[in-house]
């Protein structure tokens, strides 16, 4: 009986830290996500300060995601870009490196759950170039107010 009882306890802790960890991993996640968004939305706007902090703050949210999760390929490529983003003080080079960053981003959110919520890839013909959104109408960060409305939604990660 007593075996059984420290079989059952033992189960119940070990299940319990890895929900925890489960729960830590999704909530980074999360906030990789939110930090891609927010370098998005300063690009709208044409803010290259904010899209600055955000790609750092991006790294910061991304250097604590296990290789499990996201493959280190995966990882050291998003750092790369969103370095890029990070480093230039003019929005025309952030925009350019955002077109990669992108595209590598929108293969860890078809890879991997960031969200409860839909994540829309949307496309600008102009620029040929993809990126994500949390919401179906568009912003393009490629163009800014000169084409804040050119693109579509291809797809819908959920």
């Amino acid at each position: 009986m007593k075996k059984l009882i420290f079989a059952v306890v033992t189960f119940l802790t070990t299940f319990t830290a890895i929900q925890a960890q489960d729960n830590v991993e999704t909530n980074r996640l999360s906030a990789v996500l939110q930090s891609y968004y927010s370098i998005k939305d300063a690009l709208v706007a044409g803010n290259n300060k904010t899209a600055s902090e955000s790609a750092a703050e991006f790294m910061k949210n991304l250097d604590g995601i296990s290789y499990k999760t996201i493959s280190e390929g995966s990882v050291n490529n998003l750092l790369k870009d969103a370095g890029t983003i990070a480093n230039a003080k003019n929005i025309d080079k952030q925009r350019a490196a955002f077109s990669n960053f992108s595209t590598n981003m929108a293969s860890v959110a078809k890879e991997q759950k960031l969200t409860d919520q839909p994540v829309y890839l949307q496309y600008c013909p102009m620029k040929k170039a993809s990126w994500l959104s949390s919401e179906k109408s568009i912003k393009n960060p490629y163009y800014g107010n000169s084409m804040l409305t050119c693109g579509k939604v291809t797809e819908t990660i959920q």
